[in-house]
Parts: structure tokens; sequence; C-alpha cells
């Protein structure tokens, strides 16, 4: 598995944001950016989002890469200009989530297809094993938002 240091870098760099946004999503319910663990998200996700740029094999990840980034920073942008209304906090607990997924997407999808070295779990991006799991993934984002919001509206908008 030959990695390039930008390759280290990207997958080094984006790891920390997987735990932080579990953390986050299991105590707050969403990706709270005015916390410690939602500043470290921020810059561990765009550390991940700029570094796939230089490696990216395939347009799609470039594809995902700037929609990450733009909803990343809708998300953030939203939590810097405050608004007062509960309608920007819904948008950015959906923006952020959606970058929680896309995230989750590659990360499972190299891990499955690179990982154990000698016989990874995945054989292709058309693997039964990868499509349901990322299926699961897609499952969990579209049952998961209408939660989150949900709870958002019984706490009137606040975390």
């Amino acid at each position: 598995m030959n990695i390039s240091p930008i390759g280290w870098l990207h997958t080094l760099g984006s790891l920390p944001a997987i735990p932080l946004a579990v953390y986050m999503l299991v105590k707050h319910g969403r990706i709270v950016p005015g916390t410690s663990p939602g500043r470290a998200y921020f810059w561990f996700m765009l550390l991940g989002v700029l570094t796939v740029y230089p490696i990216a094999h395939q347009p799609v990840s470039t594809i995902i890469a700037s929609v990450t980034l733009i909803l990343l920073l809708f998300g953030y942008g939203i939590a810097l200009g405050r608004p007062a209304k509960r309608l920007w906090t819904y948008l950015q607990c959906v923006a952020l989530t959606i970058t929680v997924f896309l995230l989750m997407v590659p990360t499972v999808s190299e891990t499955m297809r690179r990982l154990p070295a000698e016989a990874p779990l995945a054989t292709g991006l058309k693997d039964p094993l990868l499509l349901g799991v990322q299926g699961t993934l897609l499952l969990a984002l579209i049952v998961g938002i209408p939660f989150q919001l949900r709870a958002l509206v019984k706490r009137g908008g606040r975390h």
C-alpha cells in the first residue's frame, strides 16, 4: 500500500474528525461549532478536504470534497454570523451532518478496499458488502436528520 506524503497528511489529518463527530453527535445530537470539539472538527475536516485535491484519482473525489467544503464553510459561517433565526440553526445542523456523511462514505470505501492488506474486505466500488455499508450510512443520514431537527425544535434551537 503506497501512500504519498500528502496522502498520509490527508489520512492522518482527517482521521481525528471521525471521533470528534461521533462525540458531538452522541453528546449534543449534532455538530456544535462553538465547542472545543466543534472547532477541532472544523480544522481536521478542512485539512482533510483541502488535501483531497492533489491526491484525487477520480472526478467524484473532487466533487465530494467541493460539496463538503461548501457545506463546512456554510455551517461554520452561520456560527460566526450568529443569526437570531432558528431556521439558520436547523440549516447549520443539516449542513454539518451531511459533512459527517461525506467524510464517512469515502473513509469506509477506502478502508474496506485496502484493509486488511492481504485480503481487503471489498474488492471494488461495486462490492455488495461495500454498497451495503454505504447504504447503511445513507439510511442513517436520512433517518438521523429528522431526529436531530426534532430534538432542536424541542430545545428551542439550542444545543
